[in-house]
C-alpha cells in the first residue's frame, strides 16, 4: 500500500454518478467498511448539497454535506436540536441515555462545564510528561521486523491509557473501556454486537461498574477525574442513572475512539503519500500540522445528527419539524469550496486547522487539544524511534456511518 493513495474501485464511482440521486443513501454502513462513500458525498457536495433520503433501518433524513451549511446547521440549536440524539440512529425509548452532547442550552452547558477543567491548559501541560512516558513503553515494546496490528498494540493502548488515567480506572482493567466504547457505537447485527438486546446488556454491566466508583468518589473529597468531577459537580451529582451512563459512554467514546482511528489513519495517509511522510522525517517541526491534516483527512467520526424543532426552509428545501438532519463532517472537509485540493493529504497546509471533525459552535469537541497532543507525542516519539513503519497491506475498516475508523491495520517495522 505504499506505492501511493488508495484506488475507488472504478465500478463503485461509476455507480455513485449513475444511480437516481433519490436512491443515493450515504448513511449505508457498508459504504464505510469498503471506502467507497468518496464519490457518493462528491456527487451530492455538487449536485444536491440538502439532500433527502430514506434508510432501510433509520428511516427518512436530510443530508448536509457543504462545509459552510453544516456550520450554519451545527450552530443554529434554536432551529436544530441535538435532544434526538446525536447519531442517524434511534436509541429505544426503554434504553434512552441522555448526554451532554445530546442536549441543548442551558442544561447541556452546565453540564459540559462540570468536566472541562480535566481538558484545561494547565491540566494538559501536567499530563504530557505521562503520554510520553506511555507512548515510549508502548513503542519500544514493538516487534521490530515482524507483521503486528497497529491497531491493537498502539492506537488502543496509548489512548486507552489515557482514558484510564481521566477516570481514575482501576488500570489493570482498562480494556473494559475499550470494550464499552465498541460496543456503544457497534450497530446490532455485527460480531461485536450481535443483538440490541445484548448491547444493553453489556451497557448495564458498565453502568454497575461505574456506580461503584461513583459511589467511591461521591463519598470521599472532590478529585481531579472525571468521576469525581460529575460525582461533585452541581450540575451533574444529581443525575439519573441512565444519564450518568449516557456522559460516561460520551466521555469513553469522545475520549478513545476519535484518537484511536487518528492514531491509526496517521500511519495509513503517511503510508498512502510517501512523499509526505519524508517531508516529516526531514521536518519533524511539521509534527502539529501534520497532527491537524490528519484529523481533517480521517474525520473519526463521519457524522453528528440534528434534529428540526421547527419547519425551517434551508437553501431551497422545505424541512419539516422532526426531520432527522445529518451533518456529513467526513464530506465537509472534502469541500474544494472552502479547503484547497481537499482530497490531498498534504502536511504544511497554510490552515491546517480549518476543519469541521471537532464539529463547531457550542458542541465543539471538549478534548480536542488533549487529543491533538496525544498525536503529537506519539508521533514526536515514533519519529526518535523508526525512520519508517510500513503498512503492509488493507486496513479492516470499522462497519459503521458513524465511527470511521480501523479494526485492524497490519504493520512492520523495518529491521
Amino acid at each position: 500500500m505504499a506505492d501511493g493513495a488508495v484506488q475507488i474501485d472504478p465500478e463503485a464511482k461509476a455507480r455513485a454518478w449513475s444511480i437516481p440521486l433519490d436512491q443515493i443513501d450515504v448513511a449505508d454502513p457498508t459504504l464505510f467498511l469498503n471506502d467507497s462513500h468518496w464519490p457518493y458525498f462528491e456527487r451530492l457536495r455538487r449536485e444536491d448539497p440538502v439532500h433527502f433520503a430514506v434508510n432501510e433501518e433509520h428511516g427518512p433524513y436530510w443530508s448536509i454535506t457543504k462545509y459552510k451549511d453544516i456550520m450554519d446547521i451545527d450552530t443554529n440549536h434554536q432551529v436544530f436540536s441535538s435532544e434526538g440524539g446525536i447519531t442517524i440512529g434511534d436509541a429505544p425509548a426503554e434504553f434512552r441515555m441522555p448526554m451532554f452532547i445530546a442536549m441543548d442550552p442551558p442544561k447541556h452547558d452546565a453540564q459540559r462545564k462540570v468536566v472541562s477543567p480535566i481538558v484545561s491548559p494547565h491540566n494538559l501541560a501536567q499530563m504530557e510528561g505521562l503520554i510520553r512516558s506511555r507512548a515510549a513503553k508502548i513503542l519500544d515494546e514493538l516487534p521490530i521486523g515482524e507483521t503486528f496490528d497497529w491497531v491493537d498494540r498502539v492506537s488502543i493502548e496509548l489512548t486507552t491509557q489515557m482514558l484510564a488515567t481521566l477516570f481514575d480506572f482501576p488500570f489493570e482493567e482498562r480494556r473494559k473501556l475499550t470494550y464499552w466504547s465498541d460496543i456503544a457505537t457497534a450497530p446490532p447485527g455485527t460480531e461485536k454486537c450481535p443483538t440490541i438486546e445484548f448491547k444493553h446488556e453489556k451497557l448495564r454491566e458498565c453502568l454497575e461498574y461505574f456506580m461503584r466508583l461513583w459511589n467511591e468518589r461521591v463519598n470521599a473529597e472532590p478529585g481531579n477525574d472525571l468521576i469525581s468531577m460529575l460525582a461533585h459537580g452541581d450540575a451533574t451529582r444529581n443525575m439519573e442513572p441512565m444519564e450518568y451512563l449516557g456522559n460516561i459512554v460520551l466521555l469513553i467514546v469522545g475520549g478513545n475512539d476519535t484518537t484511536r482511528n487518528s492514531i491509526s489513519g496517521s500511519l495509513v495517509a503517511l503510508n498512502q503519500n510517501p512523499d509526505q511522510y519524508q517531508k516529516l522525517r526531514d521536518h519533524p517541526e511539521l509534527i502539529p500540522s501534520m497532527v491537524s491534516e490528519t484529523i481533517r483527512w480521517q474525520t473519526p467520526l463521519a457524522h453528528m445528527r440534528r434534529t428540526a424543532l421547527v419547519d425551517f426552509e434551508f437553501r431551497g428545501k422545505q424541512i419539516k419539524a422532526g426531520d432527522k438532519v445529518i451533518m456529513w463532517y467526513v464530506s465537509g472537509n472534502r469541500d474544494d469550496e472552502v479547503i484547497d485540493n481537499p482530497n490531498a493529504y498534504i502536511i504544511d497546509r497554510e490552515r491546517p486547522r480549518q476543519h469541521l471533525s471537532f464539529g463547531f459552535g457550542i458542541h465543539r469537541c471538549v478534548g480536542n487539544r488533549l487529543a491533538e497532543m496525544q498525536l503529537r507525542v506519539i508521533w514526536e516519539e515514533i519519529l526518535r524511534r523508526f525512520p519508517r513503519i510500513d503498512v503492509m497491506g488493507e486496513p479492516t475498516r470499522v462497519y459503521s456511518s458513524f465511527v470511521k475508523g480501523y479494526e485492524y491495520l497490519p504493520v512492520r517495522i523495518p529491521a
